[in-house]
């Protein structure tokens, strides 16, 4: 029994001997790693900068023709001839499509038989009156027959003309909805039209922009199917009421559209220009961090101490109040001055107090700097 007393308080011993070892060291470390601090933090950096900014009112919307329809008959029939391929540009006037008038032709040819029938019974008439030989009653007769005759001619005549469809407008057509040998019924749909230059831009912006809106005012549009290109034309509409429900307006500009390029229903990002440039103060977008608190950055300050060489630097957060975004920048309306310099990425990973080395050595894009 003594014996295993004696192991017991052996193996005790070594256990908590191994520990105060392993305790030991640990405080060595960390006195070795007080007594030799952590390198500077290295930054990127912008100073805030001074730019002339154009005001403008972004808005969302889409691409519309000025003319645009589905080509449809307006009478019943079965298509007899297809005279235009899909994607074909026409003019105003070109036929489309025809359907089968055969039966309407025949109808037609009996009408001006009838017509030539009546016209000749007004001419014995007119004859036979001046030689009163006849009553103006008789006369008056046989002229309303005639004039009849010739309405049923040229009523007949408008419904052989509906079988043939012609492009009401110059335009671009669509894809080709019908097939030789269908029956179509009116306002069946048998391709779309649609007149391309110029072209419309339709978007919204709410009613309490109303006062900076004028016809002529310019207009520029992005699209996501042309990325870095901006197409710019002019406002020429402004709608008579604003919507009720969602208290906005309506408007529509006007875009060159020469080469085709833009095409009806295309989304599209809308800048209305107002007013002269204003200089503001910017910094990278990627400066600003955000939080339930307000937006803030990171300004580079002296360190208290200055450093070994006295140019250590540090940095503190400040509260900002931001604008407007453009091209990778953002506009600071208050809490910044020109000149001041702030850490533009891993904002993060550092804090206030945290002592800090610049190198800006690697050039930044910040209009190609995507935030998620």
């Amino acid at each position: 029994m003594f014996k295993r007393i004696l192991l017991l308080i052996l193996l005790l011993g070594g256990l908590f001997g191994t520990l105060y070892y392993f305790k030991t060291e640990q405080m060595k470390q960390s006195a070795a790693m007080l007594a030799h601090p952590r390198p500077p933090a290295v930054i990127a950096t912008a100073k805030a900068v001074v730019e002339p900014w154009q005001p403008t009112l972004r808005s969302v919307g889409g691409l519309s023709a000025v003319n645009g329809i589905e080509v449809s008959p307006e009478v019943n029939g079965i298509v007899s001839e297809l005279l235009f391929e899909s994607g074909q540009t026409v003019r105003a006037g070109t036929p489309l499509l025809r359907l089968d008038a055969n039966v309407d032709r025949a109808a037609l040819t009996a009408l001006r038989a009838e017509q030539r029938l009546a016209e000749v019974e007004f001419q014995r008439a007119k004859d036979l009156l001046k030689k009163k030989a006849l009553s103006r009653s008789e006369f008056d007769s046989a002229e309303a027959q005639y004039r009849a005759a010739e309405a049923r001619v040229a009523e007949q005549q408008a419904v052989v003309a509906r079988k043939t469809i012609v492009a009401p407008f110059d335009g671009l057509l669509g894809i080709r909805q019908a097939d030789l040998g269908q029956y179509l019924q009116s306002g069946d749909a048998i391709v779309a039209l649609e007149a391309l230059d110029p072209i419309h831009v339709d978007y919204t912006l709410p009613e309490r922009e109303f006062g900076k809106l004028a016809t002529g005012q310019t207009v520029r549009v992005e699209l996501d199917a042309f990325p870095g290109e901006t197409f710019e034309g002019t406002l020429t509409a402004i709608e008579a009421k604003v919507a009720e429900g969602s208290r906005s307006i309506g408007l529509q500009a006007t875009l060159a559209n020469a080469d085709g390029r833009l095409r009806p229903g295309m989304f599209a990002r809308v800048e209305t220009v107002e007013g002269a440039p204003r200089p503001v103060v910017t910094v990278p977008r990627t400066a600003v961090s955000y939080n339930t608190y307000g937006d803030y950055v990171l300004v580079v300050t002296p360190s208290k101490d200055g450093g070994k060489d006295g140019k250590g630097l540090t940095i503190a957060r400040r509260t900002v109040k931001s604008g407007a975004v453009r091209e990778g920048r953002i506009e600071i309306v208050d809490g910044l001055k020109e000149g001041e310099e702030v850490v533009r990425t891993g904002q993060n990973k550092l804090r206030p107090g945290q002592p800090v080395t610049i190198d800006n050595s690697v050039q930044l894009d910040d209009a190609g700097v995507t935030l998620p």
